[in-house]
């Protein structure tokens, strides 16, 4: 055991840490090469100018509302999946897995021959006369890339959470006279949370960090935040100010990650207090 804890240490420390340190060490220099470190506050400083920030919010927006679309596709999807046979469920969750074994950027491109002025989607429209509707190179056409490549991590953590639910325990609620409607938002909605919030978090960090996306679908209409990172990384050279940006963007990833966990576990010990009482 101590041998394996060894092994998971090292590899912890070496494909994690180390990492973290040399992109914080970058953010804090204000030289590329590490050889001639000189401290520097001037890339954090640079990020919060008002260009800067107008993309991180604009990033933080197009990201919620993917996950809130991914949300409300997913859950009743997940739902009515976890009803079925355990035959036709495997089979349909196989459905949402077997896409994500294609590699992102293909599925990507795929949507630049649904989504353009002459993509299947507008001929399909065509037939009825109507359009050509502009879906390519906006923030519609973001989220739709969004929602379809990230709606799997929605899907599969809220169908586990329900497909691992007590059946007792609604059986219990019906026994005591409630319908299925007061079922559903008394017993199966609160303990499916955690499959919630883990999808929640699941999809937002990839959609705020991603650049593949906005790159193929938006154009040159939307630079979001991932866009900047890769920017500063592959074009412009400048690894200090894209450190810096990564830095702050795992912060309010953190930030993400925590502060739910603190307010759930503030109302639990507020509700142990008020039954104590």
């Amino acid at each position: 055991m101590k041998k394996f804890s060894i092994v998971y240490l090292f590899w912890g420390l070496v494909f994690i840490v180390l990492p973290l340190f040399l992109i914080l060490a970058h953010a804090l220099s204000s030289n590329t090469n590490l050889a001639d470190f000189s401290f520097t506050l001037d890339n954090f400083a640079r990020f919060f100018e008002p260009l800067y920030v107008k993309i991180l919010i604009t990033s933080i927006i197009l990201a919620a509302v993917s996950t809130l679309f991914c949300l409300v596709i997913g859950y009743p999807v997940a739902y009515i999946i976890s009803k079925m046979s355990e035959k036709v469920r495997n089979n349909l969750i196989l459905v949402f897995i077997i896409p994500m074994w294609m590699n992102f950027l293909l599925r990507t491109y795929a949507w630049l021959t649904l989504l353009g002025n002459n993509g299947l989607i507008n001929k399909f429209i065509g037939i009825f006369g109507l359009g050509p509707w502009d879906l390519m190179y906006n923030s519609k056409a973001i989220m739709i890339g969004m929602v379809y490549n990230f709606l799997p991590f929605m899907v599969l953590p809220i169908y586990t959470v329900l497909l691992k639910m007590d059946q007792k325990l609604i059986e219990a609620a019906k026994d005591l006279g409630a319908n299925d409607f007061k079922v559903f938002v008394k017993v199966i909605f609160p303990l499916s949370l955690p499959g919630i919030y883990t999808g929640i978090t699941m999809v937002f960090i990839p959609a705020i960090s991603t650049f593949v996306v906005p790159n193929l679908l938006g154009g040159n209409n939307f630079y979001l935040i991932g866009n900047l990172i890769e920017k500063q990384f592959t074009f412009t050279g400048d690894w200090g100010f894209g450190s810096a940006i990564s830095m702050v963007l795992i912060v309010i990833m953190f930030l993400i990650l925590v502060i739910p966990k603190l307010f759930n576990k503030k109302i639990k010990t507020g509700e142990m207090q008020g039954g104590l009482m």
